[in-house]
This record gives structure tokens, C-alpha cells and sequence, in this order.
């Protein structure tokens, strides 16, 4: 009997289902079980179920709205 080297399987939950799966370049799907589940989640994106944490900034375009120092401008002529 030889002794051969066993690999041990990386097992990861899938993100929408919980469903444990084999971590492997063959999944197409990686890191979901299956396109359902991917295309699940990604309807949560674009739904904004989901959001990224961030700071605020400032948009130059809609902040001249709000602020009274940058609506000075809005009196002059444009040429």
C-alpha cells in the first residue's frame, strides 16, 4: 500500500444559501453553489439591498446647490 499524500478540501459556505461546497477553479460559480444563487445576489446589489460603507464626499456639482458661499456665481453673467 502506498502512501499517498491526501489533500484536504477547503469547504466555504455558500453567500446566499449557506450551502457547504468544495472550493475549487472548476466551480464557475465560486464563491456561490450555483448561477441561481449568484444571480441572487446580484439582484441585492442592484436593488441596494447592499451597501459599502463609506465616508461621505463631496460632490462638487450637487454640494453648489446647498452652499451659500459657492451660489455667489449664480448672480454674475455667464460670459
Amino acid at each position: 500500500m502506498a502512501n499517498t499524500p491526501q489533500t484536504k478540501k477547503t469547504l466555504v459556505a455558500c453567500p446566499t444559501c449557506s450551502k457547504q461546497l468544495e472550493w475549487n477553479p472548476e466551480n464557475k460559480f465560486r464563491p456561490f453553489c450555483s448561477e441561481r444563487c449568484k444571480m441572487i445576489d446580484l439582484g441585492a446589489w442592484a436593488s441596494e439591498e447592499y451597501k459599502v460603507a463609506a465616508e461621505p464626499s463631496v460632490d462638487d456639482y450637487s454640494s453648489s446647490f446647498d452652499d451659500p458661499e459657492s451660489q455667489d456665481h449664480q448672480d454674475r453673467p455667464l460670459h
